[in-house]
């Protein structure tokens, strides 16, 4: 916003106008970046996590099934 209110307040989009403006969003980027880079990798750390223990909970109730119904079926 800044360089655009520059380049207005000039009447043109030379480099010195526009500059500090590009300058200020090259860093603003990089300080995003820094702090979405490890959200992402934790974010997926996690959703395997949660996708490897619902896969545990599945074979345990599947077993803990299969496990009833022998019983049920010895009665």
């Amino acid at each position: 916003m800044d360089s655009f209110r520059g380049i207005g307040q000039s009447g043109s989009a030379s480099l010195a106008v526009v500059a500090p403006g590009i300058s200020e969003a090259l860093v603003a980027t990089a300080i995003g970046l820094v702090a979405a880079i490890p959200a992402v990798m934790a974010y997926n750390h996690f959703v395997n996590k949660v996708n490897i223990l619902t896969g545990e909970m599945d074979n345990f109730s599947q077993e803990f099934l299969n496990i009833i119904e022998r019983r049920l079926r010895r009665n």
